[in-house]
Order: C-alpha cells, then sequence, then structure tokens
C-alpha cells in the first residue's frame, strides 16, 4: 500500500467513527445543561479537540503500519482503546450514566497509557504524538468526575 494510503486510512478510521458517534449522541442531554465545574471548557471546543486528537492518532498508527512495525498485539491495543473511546460519549451522554462513564474513562486512561508505551518501543515518533491524547484524556476524566459529583 501507498504511503498516502496507508496514512489517510489511519486517519480516517478515528475521524469518521468520532463523526459517527457525534451524530449518534447529538440527541442526547446536552453539556451545556449539566452543572459544570468552574475549569469546564465551552462545548465547541471539543468537536475540534477531537477533531485534533483523532488526526494525531490516526498518524501515530499510520507510522506503525507505514514501517511494518505493527503485530497483533500492537493493533488489538490500539483498536480497544479507540472502541473504549467511542462508547465513553454514550455512557456520558446518550445513557446519562456518568458514574460508568467514569470509572470506563479510567480504563481508556490505562489503555492509552498502554498503547503509547507499545508505540513508543516501537517508534518514537508514534508514542509521543499520542502524549495530547493522554493528557486530555485525564483532564476529560477529571472533568467528568466533576459533572458527576455536581449532578448526582
Amino acid at each position: 500500500m501507498t504511503k498516502l494510503k496507508v496514512f489517510a486510512k489511519a486517519i480516517l478510521v478515528p475521524l469518521l467513527a468520532g463523526a459517527v458517534v457525534g451524530i449518534i449522541t447529538s440527541g442526547s442531554e446536552s453539556y451545556e445543561q449539566l452543572k459544570q465545574p468552574s475549569f469546564a471548557p465551552p462545548s465547541i471546543l471539543f468537536p475540534i479537540v477531537w477533531t485534533v486528537l483523532y488526526i494525531l492518532m490516526g498518524i501515530s498508527y499510520g507510522i506503525i503500519n507505514y514501517k511494518s512495525l505493527n503485530d497483533q498485539k500492537t493493533k488489538t491495543i490500539y483498536y480497544a482503546q479507540l472502541i473504549v473511546n467511542l462508547i465513553w460519549p454514550i455512557l456520558f451522554f446518550t445513557l446519562e450514566a456518568r458514574l460508568l462513564a467514569f470509572l470506563w474513562i479510567l480504563i481508556l486512561d490505562i489503555l492509552i497509557i498502554t498503547m503509547i508505551v507499545s508505540f513508543y518501543k516501537k517508534d518514537k515518533t508514534s508514542g509521543l504524538l499520542q502524549i495530547p491524547y493522554l493528557l486530555w484524556c485525564i483532564f476529560a476524566t477529571i472533568l467528568n468526575y466533576s459533572v458527576y459529583m455536581l449532578n448526582k
């Protein structure tokens, strides 16, 4: 597969999956309707940040694929974290299961750390490209817990 195809596929998968989940959750309770902690960002920021993070995620995975460094363990970690990532907004917004969503995002944090370590061992740039994703998800974990506590 050409470099362009490898990276296009790697970037499009998380972007399209994220878009589908965005459509699924769009009719759910609005973020603005919830009691928010003082550090909560405006809702307009979320689609922008997630688009950037999904692109970085795709580039990172594309590097692993393009350099033929991918194996079954790497694929499993990558797709497991992506699936867990995509289920979180459904739990939080559609099902309004904020405590379960908090526990779920803790699993995501662990999977992201595992993925970063795995990717970094294969290609340093690929691992480092995932750091913003981890930082955002740690922030989202704190935000999720705070929203849960304020709205229970």
